[in-house]
């Protein structure tokens, strides 16, 4: 075969020719988007979305501190309590035979109450941070106090069942009576 026109091709002329990639035109016809248009409309739609995900994530992070902070004054009276507590412990051990563990109850109630005072007013990483160091210097202090936070949650835990229970049971046994008052059965 060879490279020679054809009559019709030599008709037409060379501006009649089949163009080739490296011949098309280097900007869109009417209607079409170029792949930079593209792109830039991709960059400013991520750009959008971003800013309203870090605006959410800001608004969430505001609301949790202070859901935190309402939390942690709630926990220093707890604690505070705790501290009273283990204070009148120890004062009542020191009048009985066991006045050595009293004396230690009573120290356990007056580092906790320090604790206490402290909490207030601290944010959430220097809490975490006086929780740790309580418990390297006053090891035995934080055991005693993790105890008993432990033991009021679960009587907190298991009162707040109980009173679930015995709401659930008021309501069936409300449902059991007729309309005249008879009970069902």
């Amino acid at each position: 075969m060879s490279n020679d026109p054809t009559p019709r091709e030599r008709e037409q002329g060379p501006m009649a020719a089949p163009a080739t990639a490296s011949q098309t035109p280097s900007h869109p016809a009417v209607g079409e988007i170029s792949v930079e248009t593209l792109k830039d409309k991709v960059s400013e739609d991520v750009e959008s979305v971003t800013g309203a995900v870090r605006q959410g994530a800001d608004m969430a992070i505001e609301k949790v501190k202070g859901t935190v902070s309402q939390q942690k004054s709630f926990v220093a009276n707890q604690v505070g309590g705790i501290a009273t507590v283990l204070e009148k412990v120890g004062s009542e051990l020191e009048g009985s035979d066991q006045s050595e563990i009293g004396r230690y109850a009573r120290q356990m109630g007056k580092s906790v109450q320090r604790i206490a005072k402290d909490l207030e007013g601290k944010d959430l990483g220097a809490v975490a941070t006086m929780a740790e160091d309580f418990g390297r210097k006053q090891p035995l202090a934080f055991l005693g106090a993790a105890a008993l936070a432990g033991l009021a949650a679960s009587r907190f835990l298991t009162a707040r069942a109980n009173r679930s229970t015995k709401v659930g049971l008021g309501e069936a046994s409300e449902r059991t009576i007729t309309k005249e008052g008879h009970p069902n059965g």
